[in-house]
């Protein structure tokens, strides 16, 4: 029962991909973007850079790629859990579609690091707002270029609160898969959010999955590919073997989705995104319980001109633990960023 309450919190936050992100199709989606920066005629492939820094007194993982010449600077604020390696894929893809024109950053969400450089503290989704508001005056103060926030999931709400507190600063935000408002018809939502506010079953989850961490690499390996990570690449399951199987991380990881949804069962601040409809652009995702689709009929309504997209290739809203997910959404990104701000 444990096992499978655990599998099912798990799943839920990062859902399995569909059959398009098999093996043939992750070879199709890289020749694509081969052929895609062969056409640009540039080489821009790098990798990227992992970096630990202190903001605001809290230990901060990072990955980044710098441009030679940037016109802007990409920030990317991550879902929950907020674990950066998730996304390197992405990460990097968007660089190669940018053509080296932006520098691009990931921060991860405090104490959901490899290590527990917090001592076992919980931080709601407040402080994680506040943090990453921080980390821009401290290490974004003197960039010289504009600033795009890129949030996935509740790191979407994140990023619309960052440039609540940086107008100055911000000049673009994009929404991946959106997780904006509670959705009443989910029983996923409403079922997580019993096991949030249960701090005897949290504390138990969070036993379980550090105690598959305990095991050796190629064992925890094995099983998260047979069970939460079946159809995840490789670079889904590193990030999750590393940093996923931590007791301080599942732990915050529950905590900040409790806190998601006391915040989140308030009504949007639809006059702040009316003021702000320029500077915003949202991505939804067909069958995503966390962004659904009367979401998206919903933000149509009340904020008419905001840039809206629904992506219907078959990806959910976990496309950071699938290549072609990856690649398509970098893609859809990088052509968004092109078309808004560097035309």
């Amino acid at each position: 029962m444990l096992l499978h309450l655990l599998s099912y919190y798990t799943s839920s936050l990062y859902r399995p991909t569909s059959s398009l992100s098999r093996p043939s199709h992750f070879r199709l989606i890289s020749a694509r973007r081969e052929m895609s920066l062969e056409n640009s005629h540039l080489n821009v492939q790098r990798t990227l850079a992992f970096r630990l820094c202190t903001v605001s007194s809290y230990k901060t993982e990072l990955l980044e790629i710098c441009s030679d010449d940037p016109k802007l600077h990409v920030l990317f604020i991550p879902g929950n859990p907020g674990i950066v390696s998730f996304y390197k894929d992405f990460l990097e893809s968007l660089y190669e579609f940018l053509g080296g024109s932006a520098s691009v950053t990931a921060i991860g969400h405090i104490s959901h690091t490899k290590k527990n450089w917090e001592h076992g503290r919980l931080f709601s989704l407040q402080q994680q707002i506040d943090h990453k508001v921080d980390f821009i005056e401290q290490e974004l103060k003197n960039t010289g270029v504009p600033i795009v926030l890129v949030g996935h999931s509740i790191g979407s709400y994140i990023s619309i609160e960052t440039l609540r507190k940086t107008p100055e600063k911000v000049k673009y935000c994009i929404g991946l898969y959106p997780f904006l408002m509670l959705n009443p018809l989910s029983e996923k939502q409403t079922d997580i959010k019993k096991v949030a506010e249960s701090s005897i079953l949290s504390a138990l989850l969070s036993f379980s999955m550090a105690s598959v961490g305990l095991l050796p690499r190629c064992a925890s390996r094995i099983i998260v590919s047979n069970s939460i990570g079946k159809s995840w690449s490789a670079t889904a399951v590193d990030a999750a073997c590393s940093h996923l199987l931590r007791y301080h991380t599942f732990r915050n990881m529950i905590f900040m989705a409790l806190t998601e949804f006391r915040k989140l069962s308030e009504t949007p601040d639809w006059a702040f995104m009316r003021e702000n409809q320029s500077k915003m652009a949202f991505l939804f995702g067909v069958g995503d319980h966390w962004g659904p689709l009367e979401m998206f009929d919903e933000i149509a309504e009340q904020v008419p001109g905001i840039a809206l997209s629904i992506e219907r290739e078959g990806h959910t809203h976990s496309f950071c633990c699938s290549e072609a997910g990856s690649v398509w959404v970098a893609q859809y990104v990088a052509s968004l960023i092109k078309n808004q701000l560097l035309s």
